[in-house]
């Protein structure tokens, strides 16, 4: 040890002796900040940047005419891009827009062709074709910017979709909304209509009696008929326009098939995200109900949970509302057990978060929570998951067909609706010839009206089936259902369908700017570099090596060397800090965590250079390569090739960017932890090789590198 210290000591007294020496030492302390420093700012915000990324955009629609009015969706397209910033948008026409790209004054082009607007017109038609927006991208120009110019292009096609199905809903969700509103107001004019046909079917017995005593009182068969005479007209339009609104209800219903089938996909998407939702609370569940997790912990437990049932209630209660709008329909109420089981989840669910106030609520400060509390949260975290899981295993058993019968039983009712009114119309022109031959039989005697007693029982039976259809309707369904259905807002509902789900995007330990974000990686590669400036510039061998034995040699050479590393460390972590105002939480830490960094990686190449010589540091520079690419620092390790994921466990850059990361964004400190055990288990046994094999390798390797020299080709 002794000697150790005494190589140290001479180091550095040569080093502060030496004005030239010290020049150079005090350049490769700071010349690796710069590696990062530079790195960090030039990549401190690109895709905040991203309007200058010219991307040529041509419109060639012609447009079209759509029910009379003329629409030209390219020309919309152009004036909402020329309000876009996002990126560098460049009107031009076809010919100049495929030069440019072809020759790199744009990274892509976008051609909206002639018949677009046609194409898009074609959902009026029998024939339905996609239409279509041509997109160009030069790929050798740059590796990221067609992936930035195809988001853009990606982004452009969504908002055309959402505002067309937007606006398509729109319109057939206002044809049913008159539709509503007119059936509404003319329906006193169909009840009016139900109460002269009952009115008609109770005075046929009178009716009857007075033609039987026509043949002996003409002047009182003459006021009756009269009488009746005056109120056909009146029962004949209202039949005609109950005919024609329960006609209009059929088609709308005929035309709603599709869209109310869109009711069972999204009542299925949500049932399965809840579940998916429940299965992650209750992942959390099990993590609060261990005996030992700290109150600290419990806290940010229960945040996350509070997030996810908030997520659950929303969801819940939505689809709670639409299974609600389409059991009105049936007049068997089939949806009324899944409605119920729903209900059960809501609340199961806003049992749940009131637990989870309450645990927080306990452990704020400090406490432990109540284990009554704990429990019950864990029994109807289970219940709630059991519902689910029950509600979407019997999804297509039961609510699927229990959807479509509620549908089914709203047509029905309309298709009896209109057959009954039909009926009654299709009546009117027999008792209308009755009463005509009644009075015609007053004028003309006894003898015709003996005819129209001839008659009367068939008038009679006709009467009384249209009373008991209409009756049988009354029973079964209501009306005024249906007319609510039709009623509802059209903007929420047109609104709904072109983006049924809304994203809720929530960061977790957010970073502001790319450049800090990359800050971890690019630090711990500067500091690999520096270590290898060092053994570059700097011999690791010592003058009068055969005075000490081969470890003396070895740690001794190592201190002087990790006292510089160590200088670098903290020059380029100050300097992320203070000189480029990189963003970092834990500042403290990682100032400590780049030392460590640094401490090991200069163990690490010293260590190869000590013992292999020259072919150490081509190690040292195999090695650098191999974690640039295999340690997760710039793509995530799970994207890259097989090789490059099996060695990445064992690589010093995965542990050094992981707990860089962690003080940067906001430090977990288990996993900062295991990140500085790996290493200094790294750094020991990188050591201990050094210590017990310097000496047995380093002769081998002398040996190859002096026969090296001899061809006077490397020094």
């Amino acid at each position: 040890m002794k000697n150790t210290v005494y190589i140290y000591t001479r180091d550095l007294k040569r080093i502060f002796t030496n004005w030239a020496m010290i020049i150079i030492v005090l350049t490769l302390m700071i010349l690796p900040s710069f590696y990062a420093w530079f790195n960090i700012k030039a990549s401190w915000d690109p895709y905040g940047r991203t309007e200058g990324i010219a991307i040529a955009v041509t419109s060639e629609d012609e447009g079209s005419t759509i029910r009379g009015q003329h629409v030209n969706v390219g020309k919309d397209i152009i004036a909402t891009l020329k309000k876009n910033k996002t990126l560098g948008w460049t009107f031009v026409s076809k010919e100049k827009a495929d030069h440019g790209v072809k020759h790199g004054d744009y990274y892509a082009s976008i051609v909206i062709p002639k018949d677009f607007s046609q194409k898009l017109g074609t959902v009026l038609q029998d024939r339905l074709e996609k239409p279509v927006i041509i997109y160009k991208v030069n790929e050798k120009i740059n590796a990221v910017a067609p992936k930035i110019t195809s988001k853009g292009a990606s982004s452009l096609t969504q908002q055309i979709s959402e505002k067309f199905v937007k606006t398509a809903n729109g319109a057939i969700f206002s044809v049913f909304n008159e539709l509503g509103i007119t059936l509404q107001r003319d329906l006193p004019t169909i009840q009016q209509v139900e109460q002269r046909i009952f009115e008609l079917e109770n005075r046929l017995p009178e009716i009857k009696k007075v033609i039987n005593e026509a043949n002996d009182t003409t002047q009182k068969a003459g006021a009756i008929v009269s009488k009746a005479q005056a109120a056909l007209p009146e029962v004949e339009r209202l039949t005609d326009d109950g005919a024609q609104m329960t006609q209009q209800l059929n088609t709308f219903l005929t035309k709603s098939d599709e869209v109310l089938k869109n009711a069972e996909p999204t009542i299925n998407e949500t049932l399965h995200r809840v579940q998916q939702r429940a299965l992650r609370v209750q992942e959390l569940k099990n993590q609060l109900m261990e005996k030992d997790i700290a109150p600290a912990e419990v806290s940010a437990a229960a945040e996350q949970l509070k997030g996810q049932l908030t997520k659950q209630i929303a969801d819940t209660g939505e689809t709670l509302t639409l299974l609600t709008d389409l059991n009105a329909l049936s007049q068997q109420k089939v949806l009324s057990p899944v409605i119920n089981d729903v209900k059960d989840v809501n609340t199961l669910l806003q049992q749940q978060l009131s637990d989870v106030n309450s645990m927080q609520q306990q452990t704020k400060n400090g406490n432990a929570p109540n284990q009554s509390v704990l429990n019950g949260f864990s029994s109807r975290t289970d219940q709630a998951v059991s519902r689910l899981n029950a509600l979407t295993n019997s999804y297509s058993s039961t609510i699927v067909p229990a959807v479509e019968q509620a549908i089914k039983e709203a047509k029905d009712k309309t298709a009896r609706a209109n057959s009954l009114l039909d009926e009654a119309n299709k009546s009117m022109p027999d008792v209308s010839n009755v009463l005509s031959k009644t009075a015609s039989g007053i004028l003309l005697g006894q003898q015709e009206l003996g005819k129209i007693a001839k008659d009367f029982p068939r008038i009679e039976r006709n009467v009384h089936n249209i009373a008991d259809k209409i009756r049988e309707f009354q029973q079964k369904e209501n009306i005024e259902d249906i007319i609510n259905l039709l009623k509802n807002d059209v903007q929420k509902e047109s609104d709904f369908f072109a983006k049924p789900v809304l994203l809720k995007e929530e960061r977790l330990y957010p970073i502001p700017n790319y450049g800090s974000a990359m800050s971890p990686f690019y630090t711990t590669l500067c500091l690999w570099v520096g270590a290898l400036l060092l053994v570059s510039i700097l011999s690791v061998e010592v003058a009068e090596e055969e005075r000490f034995k081969s470890y003396e040699v070895y740690l001794g050479r190592l201190l002087t060397f990790l006292s510089i590393a160590l200088v670098q460390a903290f020059i380029v972590t100050l300097g992320d800090l203070f000189i480029i105002k990189t963003y970092v939480v834990d500042k403290v830490p990682f100032i400590f965590l780049g030392l460590l960094c640094s401490f090991v990686f200069m163990t690490i190449v010293y260590t190869l250079v000590a013992i292999f010589g020259n072919a150490g540091k081509a190690m040292a520079i195999v090695l650098l390569v191999l974690q640039l690419s295999a340690a997760g620092g710039t793509f995530p390790i799970q994207v890259v090739p097989a090789f490059f994921q099996a060695i990445n466990p064992f690589l010093p850059f995965t542990y050094a960017i992981s707990m860089m990361r962690e003080v940067v964004g906001g430090m977990l400190a288990d996993i900062v932890r295991k990140d500085v055990t790996v290493l200094l288990c790294i750094w020991l046994g990188v050591l201990l090789v050094g210590i017990f094999l310097h000496k047995p390798l380093s002769k081998t390797s002398a040996k190859l590198t002096k026969k090296a020299r001899e061809s006077k080709l490397i020094h």
